[in-house]
């Protein structure tokens, strides 16, 4: 896996915090942000989100549902990464929750006893000593 895979895999699995992962987002290239986001609705797509999944999602993500992203995610459309770079870091917060409501159910149903997806068996990532 990628680098930029386990990290999506990590906030969505509750191994890593969203703060540490938006953190890491604005760090990236606006091209990169855009890439990220193209991952992460091909991630919500495996992992079977669904228009249901939704208003669970826009809650998770902390962004108000009138934002452009949530207003786009409500009407199913997942175009995030051409929206103005000032709405990058809304639509990774809403695209991460989305992922995670999908991939938990995902998780629950289909690899509740095992399985053998790398991003199912991800390590804790480490922890700062500080």
């Amino acid at each position: 896996m990628y680098a930029h895979e386990v990290v999506l895999n990590e906030l969505a699995q509750g191994l890593r915090a969203l703060t540490d992962g938006v953190e890491w987002f604005e760090g990236l290239s606006e091209d990169d942000q855009r890439k990220v986001l193209r991952a992460l609705v091909l991630f919500c797509g495996q992992a079977r989100a669904r228009e249901g999944d939704v208003p669970e999602s826009i809650v998770r993500s902390g962004i108000r549902p009138t934002h452009t992203p949530a207003v786009m995610l409500a009407k199913w459309r997942f175009g995030m990464d051409q929206l103005p770079a000032y709405e990058l870091t809304k639509s990774f917060c809403l695209l991460v929750a989305l992922f995670g409501v999908a991939d938990t159910r995902r998780r629950t149903l289909y690899c509740a006893r095992s399985c053998g997806h790398p991003w199912h068996n991800l390590p804790d990532p480490p922890r700062d000593a500080t």
